[in-house]
């Protein structure tokens, strides 16, 4: 019985010897591939760190790309406003990476600051033209006056930069407002209700100035409201006229004589 034991265990090494032999075998041909032959392959034709060129003009970047043996490809153009048109901003691959000579690298190009577009302003008033350019992430420029036939006193004749123009962010839009058949006719604007900061940017913006500012107790409106003028809305007077203003204000400050802005 024990001498039986001994032939089946014999007869079992047998059957598996081929089988460590190959595994053994498959070991080291693992060994060999990733010692010898995949370096070989990867360093063939030689190896290098991949350059920085974030931040470089994309014909600067190109040169030095060439100079090393890579080979720049222009990948997308994005808008990016913290470089300027033309510069690289993304490079793949990154930068130190270790690649083979010859290797492609893709540039990420910058295509500047997105532009807006100006909207047009002709015919709407100036309260209206600075929530338009507002909402477009422009300026309101320059306001000069101009007699019109063809549009009502106070609307929009023209703009300095045509409407549909393509600009950077934040550029200043001058208009020409009409002043109505007679450029010496000026309608006066209606000031009363308004705070006098809005009631000062107001007449500048129709061409009239204040004239007297006087301050008078009232005890249901909010101090500096304009409680009366003179002249009334909708009188009609000369460009640069002075108009007088009657301002709430606390008690103490009913005292105060009169004063007289410029």
């Amino acid at each position: 019985m024990k001498q039986q034991s001994i032939i089946v265990r014999i007869a079992k090494s047998k059957m598996l010897r081929p089988i460590y032999w190959t595994l053994g075998a498959f070991v080291v041909l693992l060994f060999i591939f990733d010692s010898f032959i995949m370096p070989y392959y990867v360093n063939k034709g030689g190896t290098l760190t991949v350059p920085n060129v974030v931040g470089i003009k994309e014909e600067a970047a190109r040169k030095i790309l060439d100079s090393l043996h890579l080979e720049p490809r222009r990948g997308e153009v994005r808008q990016d406003p913290a470089y300027p048109e033309g510069y690289v901003i993304l490079q793949n691959p990154a930068p130190e990476q270790i690649v083979k000579t010859g290797r492609r690298v893709y540039l990420t190009i910058s295509g500047g600051e997105q532009d807006v577009i100006v909207p047009s302003l002709r015919g709407r008033s100036i309260r209206d033209a600075k929530f338009a350019l507002d909402r477009a992430a422009l300026h309101q420029g320059a306001i000069q006056y101009q007699v019109s036939i063809d549009l009502p006193e106070g609307t929009i004749i023209s703009q300095d930069i045509p409407p549909g123009s393509k600009v950077k962010k934040s550029t200043y839009i001058s208009v020409v407002v009409s002043a109505g058949e007679s450029i010496d006719s000026i309608y006066v604007p209606a000031l009363t209700g308004k705070t006098l900061t809005e009631a000062l940017k107001i007449l500048k913006e129709k061409g009239l100035r204040s004239g007297n500012i006087t301050y008078q107790y009232n005890d249901e409106l909010l101090p500096n409201t304009v409680i009366d003028q003179l002249p009334r809305e909708n009188e009609v007077v000369t460009t640069q006229k002075e108009v007088d203003l009657f301002v709430s204000q606390t008690p103490e400050k009913t005292t105060q004589p009169v004063e007289r802005k410029k």
